[in-house]
């Protein structure tokens, strides 16, 4: 232990990880405090679930888009330019929420809609910012043997974060939307002061750009979707639940919250999880049937969302919550695995795979709000969670009686992609 821990010290990748994911705290956390608060406000602003949730997904579908155009746009980019244009891209949607708040309630609402329609197209790109950076943050700090460890680290100060802004943003709402958006904006200029003390020292993004021919990317993705459909499948679903969480789960947050300060945990029970479960999955050590456990876990979610159809004490509620999450928190790593699994085996043409289960997030965090939305908007916002584990619990029945041992790709047929 002693040898390891000094090797990690004298590694110069671990003063870079250090750095980076510091600086990435401080923005996650604001971010995360107002991920927590901008579906309330944007509920009670434009008076329904539904409409919250098709705002919403505006952001995701932006940065949908965004994922096409960025590859050439960032050509010649440093990381710390990328965190930096980040840092900038949350400072406006900080800035244009404020101004929403100026607005007296009642007035020039189609105003109001507009600004909100901006603010998440801000946050959209903001968020494809943040994932470049990452990327190639990784891809040219860390060598192939180092990445799975980096991007470990990584995620426990990413979920750290998510863990605490939450409860920090319902301590803040108690003073006011101004405050919370306020202290965001304040925690995002100390993640700058960071950027500026702590120099980033990183080349230039190298991009090679290639001719973009969209109905020949779709062709090869339905290929790959003939042959890959339950892992993408899975990644739909979990998705759609983040998205949920993410959006009426916070909504329901504060409704508890009203009735019991132990309903303010509702989310952070949600988020915990991804704390300490990642350490399990690495030293279970799966190496056969992770598509199998990945969809088994997925299904004890479903189940213990459903089980919150029964109104009980706000203690069972939060720990159904906490065994859901723990459950898909599971899967999660598990899909991630079968994915590099089968991008290792498509070699240089890898990048259409990867591609295409980016695709399947975007696109649930574009439905996703939407469909949790419209269910709130019917049955109300703890019956929205049972409804996506009924969803949830079926899909992954219906998955584990159908996915083959092994998924098989068309080596042939990709070998002439290039």
């Amino acid at each position: 232990m002693r040898k390891l821990t000094t090797n990690i010290l004298a590694d110069p990748v671990w003063s870079k990880v250090a750095v980076l994911s510091s600086i990435l705290f401080f923005i996650l956390v604001a971010d995360a405090i107002l991920s927590d608060w901008v579906p309330v406000y944007m509920q009670n602003v434009l008076g329904g679930p539904l409409l919250m949730g098709l705002v919403m997904s505006f952001s995701s579908l932006i940065g949908l888009g965004a994922d096409f155009v960025f590859p050439q746009l960032l050509s010649g980019t440093t990381v710390r330019k990328l965190v930096l244009l980040a840092i900038v891209t949350g400072l406006v949607f900080c800035f244009v929420l404020l101004v929403t708040t100026l607005i007296p309630a009642g007035d020039s609402w189609w105003t109001v809609l507009a600004l909100l329609l901006v603010a998440m197209a801000a946050w959209g790109i903001y968020y494809e910012f943040l994932g470049f950076a990452s990327q190639q943050f990784v891809a040219e700090t860390a060598g192939p043997h180092q990445r799975s460890s980096v991007w470990a680290v990584m995620g426990i100060f990413k979920n750290l974060a998510y863990f605490l802004g939450p409860i920090l943003g319902g301590v803040l709402v108690t003073r006011g939307d101004r405050t919370v958006l306020l202290v965001a904006g304040l925690i995002s200029a100390v993640a700058y002061i960071f950027l500026l003390f702590f120099k980033l020292h990183n080349r230039p993004v190298v991009v090679e750009i290639e001719h973009i021919n969209l109905k020949a990317e779709m062709s090869h993705w339905w290929v790959l979707m003939r042959h890959v459909w339950p892992m993408l499948l899975v990644s739909l679903m979990l998705g759609l639940v983040d998205a949920t969480f993410w959006t009426t789960g916070t909504v329901l947050t504060e409704s508890l919250s009203q009735k019991n300060w132990w309903g303010g945990l509702f989310l952070p029970m949600y988020t915990l999880p991804s704390l300490f479960v990642g350490v399990f999955v690495l030293r279970w050590g799966i190496y056969q049937g992770k598509k199998k456990w990945a969809e088994t876990f997925m299904f004890l979610g479903g189940i213990f969302l459903m089980l919150l159809f029964r109104e009980g004490s706000i203690f069972y509620e939060l720990t159904m919550v906490l065994l859901a999450s723990t459950m898909l928190s599971v899967s999660y790593p598990l899909v991630d695995a079968v994915y590099s699994d089968i991008v290792f085996r498509m070699g240089r043409e890898r990048k259409h795979l990867m591609g295409l289960s980016n695709s399947m997030v975007s696109m649930a965090y574009i439905i996703g709000p939407i469909l949790s939305g419209l269910i709130a908007s019917l049955v109300g916002e703890r019956l929205t969670f049972v409804v996506m584990g009924l969803l949830m619990s079926v899909m992954a029945v219906f998955l584990l009686l159908v996915t083959p041992r092994k998924l098989k790709l068309p080596q042939t047929e990709i070998a002439t992609w290039g």
